[in-house]
């Protein structure tokens, strides 16, 4: 299993001009995949907030999967920034000017191929829609921000950097009427037990799947693991007769 750091990056996504559509397709994908998603942040267009975010997740030696901002406009800061973070020059990456030149021909000058641009010793992501290239190094990968060039741009990553592992399962139940601070030593015994093992405890007042006031817990982990420390919480919360199906 392979845990990532998701870097969204866009003015126009966090001032509300656009909607966000790579969270949850990536979510989707890496968990199919046995992955997951450690968390993630919602960046602007800021050459110097970008580098910051980029000095601490290869600091932290994170694997970072980056949408956005490695175009040619000049709100694209996402290339610069990065190799601000590594300490290394931008420098023309020939094999990523190869493919915009053969693409575009003489319009692929003069702005186009700044796009062929990345930091030194970055190795190529292909692009199979308009072969206009990302970057990776240091398990960081940079995707275009557009979902239709980022989404098959993600399963090359996968497929080539990576090995699938068998999806985590998530196991809950619902508990009626509990009051969930009546109950955290039970919970503290329950993750005490199995410190590596997802664990959340939603309280609700009522809605209308479960009009009466209820928490659901739900842990996470491998399947055969997921179905033994379910019951081992069960018997931690004595709740069998408590317990909605």
């Amino acid at each position: 299993m392979a845990t990532f750091h998701l870097f969204i990056i866009g003015d126009e996504i966090l001032s509300g001009r656009r909607q966000d559509k790579h969270f949850a397709h990536m979510l989707e994908t890496l968990k199919a995949r046995g992955h997951k998603i450690a968390a993630a942040y919602y960046l602007p267009d800021d050459a110097d907030v970008l580098a910051e975010a980029f000095k601490r997740s290869l600091n932290a030696g994170y694997q970072v999967i980056s949408c956005g901002g490695i175009g040619a406009t000049p709100d694209d800061h996402t290339r610069q920034a990065f190799a601000n973070a590594l300490g290394l020059p931008l420098s023309l990456h020939p094999e990523a000017a190869e493919r915009i030149t053969s693409r575009f021909a003489e319009a692929a000058y003069p702005y186009r191929i700044q796009m062929a641009y990345f930091p030194e010793g970055c190795q190529l992501i292909p692009n199979p829609v308009n072969q206009v290239a990302g970057c990776y190094f240091k398990s960081h990968y940079l995707l275009p921000g557009f979902p239709s060039m980022a989404w098959p741009m993600l399963d090359w990553i996968l497929d080539e950097h990576y090995i699938d592992a068998s999806p985590e399962t998530t196991l809950s139940f619902i508990m009626l009427n509990a009051r969930e601070g009546e109950l955290i030593g039970k919970m503290q015994s329950f993750t005490q037990r199995y410190p590596n093992i997802a664990f959340s405890s939603l309280p609700s007042y009522g809605n209308s799947q479960h009009p009466e006031p209820h928490i659901e817990f739900s842990i996470t982990a491998e399947a055969t693991l997921a179905v033994e420390a379910m019951a081992y919480l069960k018997e931690c919360l004595h709740t069998v007769s408590n317990i909605k199906k």
